[in-house]
């Protein structure tokens, strides 16, 4: 038996409830293996999605749609490496959900 994950896609609309994300560069921190990520990123400018789990990031890039390879970029890398090599005004926007710290 196959497990469905929100098929009625309420986080995606409860995201898109709370914050417009037309045209604006997001960072998602926590991804895993980017089921959330493509259910929002036609609406972003670009997406940069983080996750310290290479074999996430992997499974993450095989699924990626075709349609929104150029709008997102997957890297396997935790949040305290990529903020230190990063500047926070590259992005309008930060996704954390389903994340533990």
């Amino acid at each position: 038996m196959a497990i469905r994950v929100d098929p009625e896609n309420n986080e995606t609309h409860a995201l898109l409830d709370i914050v417009n994300l037309n045209g604006q560069h997001v960072l998602e921190i926590g991804c895993g293996d980017g089921r959330v990520t493509w259910r929002y990123a036609d609406k972003a400018a670009h997406v940069t999605a983080i996750d310290p789990v290479a074999k996430q990031i992997a499974v993450a890039r095989k699924r990626l749609p075709t349609q929104l390879r150029d709008r997102i970029e997957f890297l396997d890398i935790g949040f305290v490496d990529f903020a230190a090599a990063n500047a926070p005004s590259a992005f309008d926007i930060v996704i954390l959900s389903q994340s533990l710290c």
